[in-house]
């Protein structure tokens, strides 16, 4: 599991191989910080580390940061597998183990905060403190019997590998990526050139159409991902939960019910949408220091 240099322009970006796959992660830390406890930033569904664009060098200032690109996505390789909750939480603690293999503090975002808290609870002795920037609720903790049958059936007939084809060649051109991301973003001044390149470049990878297929097929396993009710209620960390009033994605009003889960989990409101940490960073990142601060 040895960690190379990568050939980036962005020098802090490396490469590790997990599994005989090529995974991509960056690193930053300050001589004045390297005592303290890393922050690892886990990324949401069709993003990668570049993402958090406003956030690793903020967060670096105080803490050592690593930013990963889950399986699939990004920088990492684009792999011919079934994905699922689990299998990224175990790249994740795989990586921690080979990387860092102290105490750390997990960041995730949406998918990445599913990933993040698979993690912490499979693997409390990787996991000081656990943060989700929304936390988008399992199938099972919304539809059951019949009609999770019934919805699975459904979302199998979308995964048809030609429609999947078609879909991804349609999607990831930046003009249509402008508007999807205008959809999701509540600041569409947010929605810039830089973000357009950071969803629009891993898709050229080759592989990429084929790992999409992939990635529809596994959401429509029954073993995606654990409950996260059942997760959130098993919870022996402090927890900050961050959510953006105007999220049009996983909309606010289950954020509450997320927090009433566990007294381990602190809910904090930001402005903003889906993409809260990138909408508005400065208050993301001002929220995610004094709830460190404070909870040690």
């Amino acid at each position: 599991m040895q960690a190379v240099l990568c050939s980036s322009s962005r020098q802090e970006q490396r490469l590790w191989r997990w599994r005989g796959w090529r995974i991509r992660y960056s690193f930053r830390c300050l001589p004045a910080v390297s005592h303290q406890p890393p922050i690892i930033l886990i990324h949401g569904f069709g993003a990668n580390l570049n993402q958090w664009r406003d956030n690793l060098l903020p967060l670096s200032q105080h803490y050592p940061v690593y930013g990963i690109d889950l399986l699939g996505f990004g920088g990492s390789e684009k792999a011919a597998t079934l994905y699922s909750s689990d299998l990224w939480a175990e790249q994740v603690y795989d990586f921690w183990r080979s990387q860092i293999n102290r105490p750390a503090i997990l960041l995730g975002h949406s998918l990445g905060a599913l990933v993040a808290i698979t993690a912490a609870t499979r693997h409390p002795d990787m996991a000081l403190r656990l943060m989700m920037i929304t936390l988008p609720p399992a199938r099972e903790d919304l539809v059951a019997g019949w009609v999770a049958d019934a919805a699975r059936r459904a979302e199998s007939i979308s995964a048809n590998p030609l429609l999947v084809r078609l879909l991804f060649y349609t999607l990831r051109q930046p003009g249509l990526l402008r508007r999807v991301l205008g959809s999701i973003y509540s600041s569409s001044e947010r929605v810039d050139g830089d973000l357009i390149e950071t969803f629009a470049q891993p898709p050229q990878e080759r592989g990429a159409a084929r790992t999409l297929g992939y990635l529809v097929r596994s959401r429509t396993q029954p073993n995606f991902s654990p409950s996260t009710r059942l997760m959130v209620e098993s919870l022996q960390i402090p927890t900050l939960l961050l959510w953006g009033r105007q999220d049009r994605v996983v909309p606010y009003f289950q954020a509450e019910s997320v927090a009433a889960r566990s007294p381990m989990v602190d809910l904090h409101t930001l402005p903003g949408g889906h993409c809260c940490y990138d909408e508005e960073p400065e208050l993301t990142n001002q929220a995610i220091l004094e709830w460190l601060e404070r909870t040690w």
